[in-house]
């Protein structure tokens, strides 16, 4: 009775340096790397850009509504050197759009606290900043 032998193929494992999957696994684990550390870099800098430069932020602290326009009291934060607007609207009950206007800010405060008035279609039962713009 004869037996047969099987004759490995394989290499004997670390013996003749890293075989050509784990050159591959290296090559896409640095690629990966790179390519996160980019998308951190581009996120960084939009970041930046979108908090940095916008120049004028507000928030509507209260508002009220009447038949034919809305009462919105506004706090607006700006640069000394900074006019821009903001725009509000309003929309009625079912969500429909009734009123919307941009308001100018300007001079050397940077601190404006103001009451402005929205006129609508109909009676609106929200005031919401869509948001300023330096001019």
């Amino acid at each position: 009775m004869t037996t047969a032998s099987t004759v490995s193929t394989r290499v004997p494992e670390g013996r003749y340096g890293r075989s050509s999957d784990e050159r591959a696994d290296r090559r896409l684990r640095i690629t990966g790397a790179v390519l996160g550390a980019a998308l951190l870099a581009l996120i960084g800098y939009f970041a930046y850009h979108y908090v940095g430069q916008n120049k004028i932020s507000a928030e509507v602290i209260t508002f009220e509504a009447s038949g034919t326009a809305v009462e919105v009291h506004l706090e607006v934060h700006k640069d000394s050197d900074t006019s821009g607007y903001c725009t509000i609207r309003s929309q009625a009950g079912n969500g429909a759009e009734v009123g919307r206007a941009d308001f100018r800010f300007s001079g050397a405060d940077t601190r404006i606290d103001k009451v402005v008035t929205l006129r609508t279609t109909s009676k609106g039962t929200t005031a919401e900043l869509l948001g300023c713009h330096a001019d």
